[in-house]
């Protein structure tokens, strides 16, 4: 579905496009940063670890570059889903949602509202979306407040839901925000 959209997207200052294989090594420079990888679902140890992960056709799919004058500076999911539904309108729901999940290299962090400002807007205008959402550990701090910025509402605070890699278990919070919540901004 994300297929559907004329890449690359241009904003102010950022180009936004699907990511390719080539992009394994470019994303690799900060997702093994402790800093970033510490919140990411899964931290692999080594370059050829992360681009088997990273090039599956699954992953690929979903997965969009942040460049900034030509330089990757960070990365986007968009997993666009299904909504739930019960049996007798379950093809009402059919692709209507995404999740979306976002990486920036720490230099960079000032772009994030401007990359997924235009997520948003891809999700809702161009792809016709009904609901985003998006979620992290509560303790990342400058992820939900991205969240926050760009207009997601905080729907859920879970506490110690989240097993880290760390062997501690943390708390999460999830937020969302509807195509006519988008629209009244």
């Amino acid at each position: 579905m994300v297929d559907d959209v004329a890449w690359p997207l241009r904003t102010e200052r950022l180009l936004l496009r699907p990511a390719v294989v080539e992009d394994a090594e470019s994303t690799w420079r900060f997702r093994r940063l402790e800093t970033v990888s510490r919140w990411l679902t899964r931290a692999p140890g080594s370059l050829a670890e992360y681009r088997s992960q990273f090039t599956e056709p699954a992953s690929l799919a979903k997965s969009l570059v942040i460049e900034l004058d030509g330089a990757v500076i960070g990365d986007l999911m968009v997993a666009v889903g299904d909504g739930w539904a019960q049996a007798e309108v379950l093809d009402r729901a059919s692709a209507v949602q995404a999740d979306l999940g976002w990486v920036l290299h720490p230099e960079f962090h000032g772009h994030g509202l401007e990359a997924v400002e235009e997520v948003l807007r891809v999700c809702f205008v161009d792809l016709g979306l009904r609901r985003v959402t998006a979620g992290c550990f509560a303790a990342n701090e400058a992820s939900w407040r991205l969240m926050e910025r760009v207009g997601l509402r905080r729907e859920v605070h879970t506490l110690r839901e989240s097993l880290h890699r760390t062997g501690e278990w943390l708390n999460g919070l999830g937020y969302a925000l509807l195509s006519e919540e988008c629209r009244a901004r």
